[in-house]
């Protein structure tokens, strides 16, 4: 079995003397996992950073193999992640996320191409925050726990939306909610896509989808809780408030 594909790497781990296990985020293969001969050698180990943009080719005896890759490096993202401590966070939480949210093996090739976009944007720190809200929306939807933000649950209506329920991820108006506003999510105009999206407006937007990533997609996981990196990411850009 062998196949060639291209991916974002998510993470690098030393297996034996110097060799090394990726976790990579490809556009047809889905997250796929392999191992890489010399890959924590001095000569390979500088190219198998988090985020880096590589080519790939996968082989095994059987599909269900680990399989080993060879691997070349298309680019890297290095300078713009350490460009400065948000474009850092910004990057371990979309690898952590990616490692911990998608199955394994499952193609995903519009999310992928959307994810490397995302990735492409790093160390743009005005306009990172909004693309990764978006993203962690799409992340939502690919999942199967997508929010609908288009009418009010309630009366259907497309006017006044001001709230997300959290129990069914579907938009309330604010006159609908009455006295349950305070039970309710935000649902600020960005993460409708209207509006300029102050950074409030995308905090409130992040607490949004956080909820449902760690009350929806966390639960289906056997439970087991988000990675600090994106709390950590949240953190950093609040202190931009």
């Amino acid at each position: 079995m062998d196949w060639r594909d291209h991916g974002i790497l998510l993470s690098m781990r030393r297996h034996g003397e110097s060799a090394a296990i990726i976790d990579v985020f490809t556009e047809a293969h889905g997250r796929h996992a392999g191992v890489v001969r010399g890959g924590a050698s001095r000569k390979v180990a500088p190219v198998l950073q988090p985020g880096a943009q590589l080519d790939l080719q996968w082989q095994a005896r059987l599909e269900e193999h680990l399989g080993s890759y060879r691997v070349e490096p298309l680019r890297s993202r290095a300078a713009a992640a350490l460009s400065g401590r948000l474009a850092l966070a910004g990057l371990n939480a979309v690898t952590a996320l990616l490692s911990f949210c998608l199955p394994e093996r499952e193609p995903h090739p519009v999310f992928y191409r959307r994810s490397e976009q995302l990735m492409d944007l790093l160390g743009q720190d005005e306009i990172w925050p909004l693309a990764y809200l978006n993203w962690e929306l799409a992340l939502l939807e690919v999942l199967g726990f997508g929010l609908d933000l288009s009418r009010c649950a309630v009366t259907g209506t497309r006017e006044d939306l001001a709230y997300v329920s959290p129990k069914s991820g579907r938009a309330v108006s604010g006159p609908a909610a009455g006295v349950w506003a305070d039970r309710l999510l935000p649902l600020p105009p960005c993460l409708r896509g209207e509006g300029p999206a102050p950074d409030r407006e995308i905090a409130e937007g992040l607490r949004t989808t956080g909820y449902f990533l760690a009350e929806k997609v966390a639960p289906a996981l056997a439970h087991r809780p988000l990675p600090e990196a994106r709390a950590r990411f949240v953190d950093l850009f609040s202190r931009r408030l």
